[in-house]
């Protein structure tokens, strides 16, 4: 298996188990933030972690996330080389530009730091965290049988949808959350696999919890055919604007806690108890943001809300995660953005209800289609989630009516963030992924892989090389092919000197000649190879 890589049928056992263990290490993740969860607080169920939150003194809930915060501090600034926590954008990352790997020692830091901040009061998901854990999971596999790219992808694909389903009890939303948003693509050969790993996860999942869903509604949703479906576009519309205003808060907080930490000089391990401080203060009073939500998630869609509730919920949520990210404290978005969704959706719906009585169906409707709408503009997913929000609330009759706010909703929002959530964190890295393949691959390719070497019969004179350095023409041996094409259309020339810059007493040493041709020609047999590996 080592040197021929597995056969199919060993493919498919290997998918098995790669499954059984993500599916595993997503339930031990949920039982640890349970059991964290129920000795910091006291509670008996950490389902109704908020209620009980409620009544403990004032100093115990700003305590607990400042002292999470700063062991989250210190474990990224031992573990991680920049402070940050891993996680579903760099799942992408790894299988766009890594052949499927991500980094192990800082995804089992960050799967460390996020379980204390889910523990201790962090207002964040549990979903990405455990994501990247399948990721690394799946990575130690890849380097055992020296897995290649595609075997490499696929297995990293199984991996995520086993977390999925594992987190959600939702096979099938497993399987097409890792095909839509971490490969990008819908390709058979990795169907079959990634399937395995999914059921895989969600029996894991059951033999824990039995047969149940996330969320229980109670009553019977109706949908006045026709007549209401403009008000769930409408409701689309808000959704994806709720959306954008959720992940551009992320990314401000993010931008500003970095503004804040390089002025005042503070150390990097304690800008999440910061956070954890800021948190607890908004506890005190709102003990809603503390955790995943499920329990404010489930009240929207029961409606047992009212219109202002929800929406001081939404607003204070919006504040509680985007403090959560941008002090680095680890955590998804997911189960964030299906908690701004639902209570968005019930205000929404109380308000619509209200004014069309008598051609409207129930105001929890509203909420659920919301769940879905917020949900999916922030994953950029819209057929993953779109069954997400069945498999997690089992109601399977109101399809119509997610499905065309989902559809507004991230049709809006992709034209606002690079469209997604994920893919505008690589984006504001300089990694560009959201435009495809033919954006992303040539940074795939080091100037010194696709060169002629000095000495060869088809390389460039030395000469003509020297003349064009002392022209300002020329790139440094360990660059990428991204950073070489903008000098062929500046410069206009057939072939670029790729050199090494010496010091002041030492001199410029000349690897070879980077040839135009050649770069494109890498570019296109990399591009076909992507084709191929997408309609295999």
């Amino acid at each position: 298996m080592k040197t021929r890589g597995p056969s199919q049928v060993q493919f498919w056992f290997i998918a098995l188990a790669i499954g059984i263990a993500a599916g595993v290490a997503a339930l031990l993740f949920r039982l640890g933030i349970e059991a964290a969860q129920s000795f910091l607080y006291g509670t008996d169920d950490p389902t109704y972690l908020a209620s009980f939150a409620a009544g403990l003194a004032w100093y115990q809930i700003l305590l607990i996330p400042i002292i999470g915060g700063l062991c989250v501090g210190i474990i990224l600034d031992r573990f991680t080389d920049d402070g940050r926590v891993r996680s579903v954008a760099d799942v992408i990352e790894g299988a766009a530009l890594n052949e499927g790997r991500v980094e192990v020692r800082r995804g089992l830091a960050s799967a460390a730091a996020s379980l204390i901040t889910l523990s201790s009061g962090g207002s964040s998901g549990r979903e990405g965290p455990v994501v990247h854990l399948a990721a690394v999971i799946s990575t130690a596999v890849c380097r055992l049988i020296r897995a290649n790219g595609i075997t490499g992808r696929d297995l990293l694909g199984c991996a995520v949808a086993a977390a999925v389903s594992a987190s959600f009890n939702a096979p099938i939303a497993g399987a097409l959350f890792a095909l839509e948003v971490v490969l990008r693509h819908f390709a058979l050969h990795a169907f079959a696999p990634i399937v395995i790993a999914s059921v895989a996860g969600t029996v894991i999942n059951r033999l824990a919890f039995g047969d149940v869903t996330e969320f229980m509604l109670t009553g019977k949703n109706a949908l006045e055919f026709y007549v209401e479906l403009p008000a769930f576009l409408l409701l689309g519309v808000v959704c994806g604007l709720v959306a954008v205003l959720l992940m551009k808060a992320i990314f401000w907080a993010e931008d500003f806690a970095g503004f804040l930490q390089a002025r005042t000089g503070l150390p990097r391990f304690l800008r999440p108890a910061v956070a954890g401080a800021l948190l607890g203060l908004l506890a005190i009073w709102w003990p809603h943001i503390i955790g995943v939500g499920y329990e404010t998630t489930s009240a929207a869609l029961t409606g047992e809300l009212l219109a202002h509730e929800a929406i001081v919920f939404v607003v204070l949520k919006v504040i509680a995660v985007a403090i959560t990210m941008g002090g680095r404290m680890g955590g998804g978005v997911f189960s964030p953005s299906l908690m701004v969704g639902a209570l968005t959706g019930l205000a929404f719906g109380i308000i619509a209800t209200s004014l069309f009585p008598n051609v409207s169906g129930e105001g929890t409707l509203y909420a659920l289609a919301g769940m879905g709408a917020v949900a999916a503009a922030v994953l950029g997913a819209p057929i993953s989630t779109t069954l997400i929000v069945f498999e997690l609330t089992g109601d399977w009759q109101t399809g119509l009516a997610v499905m065309v706010s989902v559809s507004l909703s991230t049709a809006l929002s992709s034209r606002l963030v690079d469209r997604s959530f994920f893919l505008t964190q690589l984006e504001r890295r300089n990694i560009h992924l959201a435009a495809g393949p033919q954006a992303y691959l040539l940074a795939t390719f080091k100037v010194a892989t696709v060169m002629r070497k000095t000495g060869t019969p088809d390389a460039a004179s030395e000469d003509a090389c020297w003349d064009l350095v002392s022209e300002g023409v020329y790139i440094d041996g360990n660059a990428t092919l991204e950073q070489a094409m903008p000098i062929f259309e500046q410069s206009g020339k057939t072939f670029i000197p790729v050199v090494t810059l010496g010091g002041e007493e030492s001199p410029p040493e000349l690897w070879g000649a980077l040839f135009q041709v050649d770069a494109l020609k890498a570019m296109n047999r990399a591009l076909a190879e992507t084709a191929a590996e997408e309609h295999a």
